[in-house]
């Protein structure tokens, strides 16, 4: 049983009628995953790619009820109340794609799904991704193999990056996860850290963090706290970056003593975790933890030429 997402798990995608809707949603349903459903106001009873949509959600889960996972992927403007009107129909997994969502937006949705019991990844995030089950997002899965490798990102970028470089080396992997580069996220790297402790489909994990915020040291308390036996490397991006600079995603921003790489490795290396100074260094301790138990961590698939 993989987290977040499975191949039963049921979806829909809200602004499935937009460029990027359609796109997304072929590929999607490319990839097996159940996506049943879209959301588009005014856009009620046309279809995309065969998927019908609908003027809301509360009419999506009326025609759909097993539907509890949502991929949200509209202007920023518009992320808020479409988001809450998810989270208020029983959307217990909302991916939220859009970046630049007002910082108080991301604040209300966050504090929402809290109090309904919901998840939300992102925004400004590429989504999550159980390789050969299902996919909630927008990367390109022929650079994700299956198999036992957990992946916490913050960069989408480096996401593909680090999977595709384990895939080519054909070792794969569980789910992938990116949380999101915007300053206030949903799930963060200790929650889903706590996701990947219960998994056993997960038999090591990568966290990839960057300078700013405190979601890395939080992982790395989260490790201490509940005993994680399972080996975890990391790579923090931003090494040379100068202090009090924003530099790339919102969150990446510096202050005082937090968020910096010094701050991030002595947090995690004090939790046990091995800090991979290049992202070639996570398949080489990928390469040596596979070794040490008989090639656990090969893919489930065949390697990719």
């Amino acid at each position: 049983m993989s987290i977040l997402i499975d191949k039963d798990t049921s979806m829909l995608i809200i602004g499935i009628t937009g460029k990027q809707g359609r796109i997304h949603c072929k590929h999607i349903l490319d990839t097996g995953s159940k996506l049943l459903a879209g959301v588009a106001p005014g856009r009620g009873g046309q279809e995309v790619e065969g998927v019908p949509v609908f003027e809301t959600v509360a009419e999506a889960r009326e025609k759909f009820p097993e539907i509890e996972a949502a991929m949200l992927i509209v202007p920023k403007q518009f992320v808020r109340d479409a988001a809450l009107q998810a989270l208020r129909e029983g959307i217990k997994l909302l991916v939220i794609i859009t970046e630049f969502v007002p910082v108080m937006d991301a604040l209300q949705i966050a504090h929402e799904a809290k109090t309904l019991g919901a998840k939300v990844i992102g925004p400004n995030t590429i989504g999550v991704i159980s390789p050969g089950k299902s996919k909630l997002g927008i990367m390109p899965e022929y650079i994700y193999g299956k198999g036992h490798i957990g992946i916490i990102s913050r960069s989408g970028t480096l996401t593909h990056e680090t999977a595709s470089n384990l895939t080519f080396k054909g070792y794969g992997l569980s789910t992938c996860v990116g949380i999101g580069g915007d300053s206030i996220i949903g799930m963060n790297h200790a929650d889903v850290i706590e996701e990947f402790a219960k998994d056993d489909e997960t038999d090591a994990i990568v966290l990839i963090g960057e300078i700013g915020g405190c979601s890395e040291e939080l992982a790395a308390a989260k490790i201490k706290e509940i005993g994680l036996k399972k080996p975890v490397c990391a790579y923090i991006a931003g090494m040379y970056a100068p202090e009090n600079k924003k530099m790339g995603h919102a969150g990446a921003i510096v202050s005082g003593g937090m968020g910096t790489v010094k701050s991030k490795v002595a947090a995690l290396e004090d939790a046990g975790v091995t800090v991979c100074p290049t992202l070639g260094k996570i398949v080489e301790f990928m390469e040596e933890y596979n070794t040490r138990t008989n090639g656990r961590l090969k893919s489930l698939e065949p390697q990719i030429d």
